[in-house]
């Protein structure tokens, strides 16, 4: 079976690694024993593998900002925008920052919230279209994730299905097409790691007073997990078929 490739775009606070791993181990918790993974981190100068030797793409999130379009930002774009337009239409999840960077491969709008962060567990309004979705069916029963992101995709795409929103975003995930998908909440994230982010941001990026309100609001989120371990589903049905 070829691997799911987790496109490592950044790595979370060193004291979270230390207790809980990255973003890539989270991601391939998520996926479940089903999937074999491969990591490739694209900040290094390492090249992206074709299309063909690979059944599926994960983009993490980052702490980084789409905006900045850094060089190996442009690189992984380009690389993107060939993933999702080879012929077998491989299977693509944005998470935070990968959702961002697909829907601005894609045509929308990303930027800075005028708002600001986001931040905790977080309620959703889910499309109709959701709960026919193979990926984001679960949320419609339990429709709330985990947030930690001060872009946002302020313009959704024009060809996209806006699945999940509230008021923050108008755009919280969508799909391309039949198998390309981006969340701004993170699947891979639960409570304690929540909590954890939450501590590691008050003073840095947000209030004590707003990591407190947001801290006492944390709750699991099993729809959201759910989304990768219905994409390592799919990928695995789509191996077999």
């Amino acid at each position: 079976m070829k691997p799911v490739l987790i496109i490592k775009a950044g790595s979370t606070y060193p004291e979270l690694i230390e207790h809980y791993g990255d973003f890539e181990d989270w991601i391939a918790r998520g996926l479940g024993d089903r999937c074999a993974v491969q990591v490739c981190d694209v900040r290094e100068p390492v090249p992206l593998p074709s299309p063909d030797r690979i059944a599926a793409v994960v983009i993490t999130g980052s702490h980084a900002m789409v905006t900045e379009q850094a060089p190996w930002m442009v690189r992984l774009t380009d690389w993107l925008d060939d993933v999702i337009t080879y012929p077998a239409a491989l299977p693509v999840l944005g998470i935070c920052f990968g959702h961002q960077l697909l829907a601005k491969l894609l045509g929308g709008e990303v930027g800075d919230h005028p708002q600001g962060m986001e931040v905790g567990t977080v309620a959703l309004r889910m499309a109709s279209e959701a709960a026919r979705d193979p990926l984001f069916a679960g949320l419609c029963e339990q429709p709330w994730g985990q947030m930690v992101h001060q872009q946002s995709v302020l313009v959704a795409p024009p060809e996209v299905s806006v699945l999940a929103s509230n008021g923050h975003d108008a755009c919280q995930a969508f799909r391309y097409r039949q198998r390309v998908w981006g969340c701004q909440f993170h699947p891979e994230f639960n409570a304690d790691i929540t909590r954890a982010y939450l501590q590691a941001l008050r003073g840095r990026s947000i209030s004590d007073q707003r990591a407190a309100d947001a801290m006492s609001e944390v709750r699991e989120c099993p729809g959201a997990n759910e989304v990768l371990s219905r994409f390592g589903q799919l990928v695995q049905d789509l191996c077999a078929a």
